[in-house]
């Protein structure tokens, strides 16, 4: 399918560690409660879901953000727990309580009947991202995404989030790791094949987020999360229509695990807000671009507060690669979604302070 050429890709430049004019910026969760036009949209909607499977929704709040604020790269409308959903675990949105599993994964027979779902049961997903790459008209790449096969795990036995120790799972990952294996292996396949899906749809670069990769003890994690992140980013597209396909990987409270996931065959390592940026850099910047990492919170500061913050991690990551070839990029984000109490002005200051700011610092760096 033929889509508008892209006028903006600083962002994809950026994740492909090649020199860039200023530092790109895009939000997890950029599209969504903090602005009063998705409330709107999602009323019309009348729940999340039915916001999140109609196509024209989907697509009029992924750029809902892009009408407010100058960001680099737009980011498919949607929910990890769609993966599940199809599945036939039967998800659902209760207003201010999150997502609910209605089938959550709870003895050896239901982890037996797990399959790789059809992706016939996903096809308003794949729809939606061809409908915002049309309505993009090539303004800024878009991402698709979809939870690590641990995270999503988490949901699906639990039933939903957990409030504090993630018990239900952990207990299974502990007793029964036989089981907790089956299910990350029937999860690796179907994130692959939903990504790669996207991809053909037309996401310009995808990413797995590991939300609760954190939660895990280090053996833990190098046993049950790492290495099905891994096994997912080994089956996916690498290019499409002769342009490459980034890839990135986020995982919360992953910091103490830079150097093992150095080696995964991604493009980007995304790091929340306990991470200090110069060190990642001289840990993985040689053959990672990184993406992050200011903390949420800090919207909630004064704007010239928050402009002051922004300026303060473009200074830690210190300036990016500049000139042929490769080398150290830095991609601007936040170290989490945004929360949704975040006064929309605020993300402006952000923007406008990380593109002046970053734009600066390779002038003097010049000079």
């Amino acid at each position: 399918m033929a889509f508008p050429p892209l006028a903006n890709d600083t962002f994809l430049r950026a994740c492909l560690r090649q020199a860039t004019p200023y530092t790109p910026l895009w939000l997890m969760r950029q599209a969504g409660r903090y602005l009063p036009e998705y409330k709107a949209t999602r009323a019309r909607a009348g729940s999340f879901m039915g916001l999140a499977t109609n196509v024209q929704y989907a697509t009029e709040v992924t750029l809902q953000p892009l009408e407010r604020f100058p960001l680099d790269a737009a980011i498919l409308f949607s929910d990890i727990l769609t993966v599940p959903d199809a599945m036939g675990l039967g998800l659902s949105f209760a207003e201010g309580e999150g997502p609910k599993l209605a089938r959550p994964l709870r003895d050896e027979a239901a982890v037996a009947a797990l399959q790789v779902p059809d992706l016939e049961n996903l096809r308003y997903v794949f729809d939606a991202v061809t409908s915002i790459r049309h309505a993009l008209k090539g303004r800024v790449p878009l991402i698709g995404f979809s939870g690590s096969p641990w995270t999503l795990a988490c949901y699906m036995v639990e039933g939903g989030g957990s409030a504090d120790d993630w018990r239900g799972v952990k207990a299974m990952l502990y007793s029964r790791p036989d089981l907790m294996h089956r299910i990350l292996e029937v999860n690796a396949e179907a994130v692959a094949a939903y990504l790669n899906a996207q991809i053909d749809a037309g996401a310009q670069a995808v990413m797995v987020f590991d939300s609760w990769g954190g939660a895990l003890s280090h053996r833990a994690f190098l046993e049950f999360s790492l290495p099905y992140t891994a096994r997912v980013l080994s089956k996916l597209k690498q290019a499409k229509d002769g342009a490459t396909i980034p890839r990135i990987v986020f995982t919360k409270g992953g910091g103490l695990w830079l150097p093992q996931m150095e080696q995964l065959d991604c493009n980007v390592l995304g790091v929340d807000w306990t991470v200090n940026l110069a060190q990642a850099r001289a840990q993985v910047g040689a053959s990672k671009a990184l993406q992050g990492n200011l903390d949420p919170a800090v919207l909630f500061a004064p704007p010239e507060q928050v402009a002051a913050e922004a300026r303060r991690v473009l200074e830690e990551f210190g300036t990016p690669h500049q000139g042929a070839g490769t080398g150290p990029t830095h991609i601007f984000n936040l170290g989490h979604g945004i929360s949704q109490h975040t006064p929309p002005e605020h993300v402006h200051a952000l923007v406008e302070a990380v593109h002046a700011h970053s734009a600066h610092m390779r002038l003097a760096s010049a000079s």
